[in-house]
């Protein structure tokens, strides 16, 4: 049983590590010379520009869809790490025989908000290429680790929230 407790441990940890490298590494949409995320878009690895919500023609159009795959990647984020602290807790106070369910639930919502979020970019990141300045050398490139660290992050979180609807405290 410590073996699987151990495993299930390590798993959540992985799952929290994945998201926060996804969240914050430049590289969601990557070429040769550039590479852009949910935060900033950089040519030649040292001419960086945040994407920010400026008015006027500097401005990033529909910077709302941005900062919802922002929102929602921190959250998961976040969500990720509560559930990994309620399980601890729960690992000592829960009865013997019960289930840990509250940590499933934050669980399964860190896997939605990490869904929610990369679903996002996936369908409206050639709009919002298109539609910006700041895109405009860097049309032609490929999703980048972090993109994919992204859905792998979704189905490590969504495993992760099964393995604890199903784990039963033992001795």
């Amino acid at each position: 049983m410590l073996v699987i407790l151990a495993c299930v441990i390590v798993f959540h940890i992985i799952c929290a590590a994945l998201l926060f490298t996804s969240t914050v590494n430049n590289a969601w949409w990557v070429g040769e010379d550039f590479s852009a995320d949910i935060w900033r878009v950089c040519i030649n690895n040292t001419n960086c520009t945040e994407i920010n919500d400026l008015s006027g023609s500097d401005g990033f159009k529909d910077y709302s869809i941005m900062q919802a795959v922002q929102a929602t990647m921190i959250l998961s984020t976040i969500l990720c790490s509560l559930s990994f602290l309620i399980f601890l807790l729960q690992l000592f106070r829960l009865k013997q025989g019960e289930r840990f369910i509250l940590t499933a639930i934050i669980q399964l919502m860190s896997c939605l908000c990490a869904m929610i979020g990369a679903s996002i970019y996936t369908d409206r990141r050639q709009d919002l290429h298109q539609q910006n300045y700041i895109y405009s050398l860097v049309q032609e490139g490929s999703y980048g680790y972090s993109f994919i660290l992204a859905w792998v992050s979704f189905s490590f979180t969504f495993i992760s929230g099964l393995m604890y609807m199903i784990l039963r405290k033992r001795k």
